[in-house]
């Protein structure tokens, strides 16, 4: 290629290029030795340098119009499918699996991809990884929150600075639209209309969409549903995945942990009890579960059971743990077993506004679940059953756990005794000392309760 000298002089100050490309010297364009009967003979094409500019200004235009700009950095690079905390062989497999769906998708846009899962998870990511790769190869591609999308919907009704008909027309004909967080939304019938109409639009058309929700389908709109139901359309990503980020910001869980309630329960707080002359034994039962509940508090590993008589500390050893890993940025559940199942059995009641299975999600896939007095519940088929299944599910996933008991092992619900015994993931320490002295002044001393334990 030879620069295009004939460019008038004045406007090599104008520099449409990069004004030290050796190719055009700045002017953006060049002409290219053809022959005299080629059909661009004596046309300007743009020069390489003046293309990368071009690509640039296209790559934030399509940012700009995709809803992107918060989520410039979710991509398939910065997910991180190895290394989180507490994930099983299952889960691992669920996430590796929805990673590489998802990259195939984006390679190809073709269909709907549907992603399923608990809050934090990952879907969020790995969808707006998908619009990234759109925008980064010129696709056209808008990414929105359900709530926000109405939100935008409403503001355009109520006279904004683009009509409601446009608006709907570009969510309907955009290349790829990305709905985070379908189920989010105020579910009045308008919302629920309006959300209908675009989905119903591009189900038709079968236009390329990915939808994130952590409802069931069940929870989700018959009409909508419907759609998602179409295997000749959808491809269902179930992700099997605790909540990685930190804090967890999660309405539904903070009303579940009680661990706010025992703030003041910390390892400095603690009394080891010299003052009371203990007998050794005990004395060395309960430093060596002091120093077991440090320990695991620094690096959270499998299972630690802390059993003793009431009133011999373990319920403060147990929320000393969760203080300290809510201190390191986490979001422990912290519960007392009856109080669970009081949780649980709460979802059943018409004026609830949560499910059961999303309840018992939260908990049994937390990151760090201590559950405080198990034993105490009311023994009934039902609180058993729940019990071994969420306690069941942590061990095969092997998620970290912290249980406090009165009770001796020969009267745990063999089910879970079992999986207590298992020396590769779970370790028993046996508080023998007596209940603190009362009127002593005991930093653990804590006021009584008719539901916890004084342990």
């Amino acid at each position: 290629m030879t620069s295009s000298s004939t460019e008038p002089a004045d406007r090599t100050r104008q520099f449409l290029g990069d004004p030290n490309c050796p190719i055009c010297g700045g002017v953006g364009f060049v002409r290219r030795d053809l022959p005299v009967d080629h059909p661009d003979f004596g046309k300007s094409a743009v020069c390489t340098c003046r293309q990368s500019q071009i690509a640039q200004t296209e790559r934030q235009r399509l940012y700009r119009l995709s809803n992107l700009d918060a989520f410039q950095n979710m991509t398939f690079e910065t997910f991180k499918v190895q290394g989180r905390l507490g994930l099983g062989e299952a889960q691992l497999r669920s996430l590796q699996f929805a990673f590489n769906q998802a990259q195939q998708f984006a390679r190809s846009p073709q269909g709907w991809l549907l992603l399923m899962g608990g809050y934090g998870s990952g879907k969020t990511h790995l969808a707006a990884a998908i619009a990234n790769q759109m925008v980064e190869i010129g696709g056209s591609t808008l990414f929105v929150t359900v709530p926000d999308l109405l939100d935008w919907l409403r503001f355009s009704f109520e006279g904004g600075d683009t009509s409601l008909e446009q608006r709907l027309e570009e969510l309907r004909s955009v290349r790829l639209l990305v709905l985070d967080d379908l189920g989010t939304q105020n579910a009045t019938p308008w919302a629920e209309e309006k959300l209908y109409q675009i989905i119903n639009h591009r189900y038709v058309n079968r236009l390329p969409m990915v939808i994130t929700t952590n409802l069931s389908l069940n929870e989700i709109d018959g009409r909508i549903a419907s759609r998602l139901q179409d295997p000749d359309l959808v491809t269902l990503l179930e992700i099997h995945a605790p909540d990685y980020r930190s804090p967890v910001s999660d309405e539904g869980r903070s009303i579940i942990s009680s661990l706010a309630l025992l703030s003041d329960r910390t390892f400095g707080s603690f009394s080891l009890r010299e003052y009371e002359k203990l007998p050794q034994e005990e004395q060395q039962s309960l430093q060596k579960a002091f120093g077991a509940t440090t320990a695991y508090a620094e690096d959270p590993q499998g299972w630690l059971v802390l059993m003793g008589g009431y009133g011999a500390g373990k319920t403060h050893l147990a929320a000393s743990i969760g203080n300290y890993r809510k201190a390191m940025g986490e979001d422990p559940i912290f519960v007392v077993v009856p109080d669970l199942l009081d949780h649980l059995r709460a979802t059943f009641s018409p004026s609830s506004n949560t499910s059961y299975d999303r309840r018992f999600e939260e908990v049994r896939s937390a990151p760090l679940l201590i559950l405080d007095d198990l034993g105490t519940q009311s023994a009934t088929p039902w609180a058993r059953e729940k019990l071994y299944q969420l306690l069941n599910y942590r061990y095969n996933a092997k998620l970290p756990t912290v249980i406090t008991t009165a009770q001796r092992l020969d009267e745990i619900d063999p089910r879970v005794r079992s999986r207590m015994l298992d020396k590769r993931l779970c370790t028993i320490y046996a508080i023998t000392t007596p209940p603190y002295l009362a009127g002593a002044s005991s930093p653990a001393r804590r006021k009584p309760s008719t539901r916890r334990s004084d342990g």
